[in-house]
């Protein structure tokens, strides 16, 4: 009778355990989706994309990370298939304990993470931590591996960034030419540009293109 309760209490607090550490998941998955994922990248070069065609108010944010968020799941639905079955179902089902969890589940997305991640920035990062050089992507550690990732990543946005300025900006430069030349120079150029600019996207569906480019640009 003693070892069947003794068995009971001890389903009892494992499962009590396994419920604490999935809380505490949740209310750290925010700070993970946006240090260790390709969130970062999509939803910057979503914002640049609205100051370019020269709307900061529109989309709304709540619909520029909406998207981010999508985007962020098809271009890591292999990271995170993976990371489920190695990691969360087997420690939902008892089967692997904390430090195992946390191997299994680091695994995917350091390799991703590594992926996306310049030799330079890792090597900063490791410089400004003072630690020892890794001789491999094993002894890369994750407070040298996540900043560099974040700053390839800001790197990336800011180079798509500035392709998609380019031709809204080509755009308000003739646009203010043309107004100079017809004598109009107390009309702001942007109440002429700003339609034209989305007349332009529109016509070219940029939305596509812009997702396209962003979802091709990991690797």
């Amino acid at each position: 009778m003693s070892t069947a309760v003794t068995t009971l209490g001890s389903a009892d607090t494992a499962q009590a355990v396994r419920i604490v550490v999935g809380l505490t998941l949740l209310a750290v998955v925010p700070a993970l989706l946006v240090c260790m994922t390709s969130f970062l990248r999509s939803i910057i070069v979503l914002s640049m994309l609205r100051h370019a065609i020269g709307m900061p108010e529109t989309p709304p944010n709540s619909v520029l990370i909406g998207l981010a968020l999508f985007l962020t799941l098809f271009t890591m639905s292999p990271v995170l298939q993976k990371l489920n079955d190695d990691a969360v179902q087997p420690f939902m089902a008892g089967k692997l304990g904390l430090e195992q969890v946390y191997e299994k589940g680091s695994g995917p997305l350091r390799e991703f993470m590594v992926r996306q991640t310049r030799e330079q920035d890792l090597a900063l990062m490791v410089e400004l931590s003072k630690a020892r050089p890794p001789q491999s992507v094993a002894e890369i550690g994750n407070v040298q591996l996540i900043p560099a990732f974040m700053l390839s990543e800001l790197r990336a946005a800011f180079q798509i960034g500035f392709v998609i300025f380019l031709p809204f900006l080509l755009i308000d430069l003739i646009v203010s030419s043309v107004l100079m030349a017809l004598g109009m120079m107390m009309m702001p150029p942007t109440t002429v540009a700003l339609p034209l600019k989305i007349l332009m996207f529109v016509l070219v569906d940029g939305w596509s293109l812009i997702l396209k480019a962003l979802v091709g640009s990991f690797h």
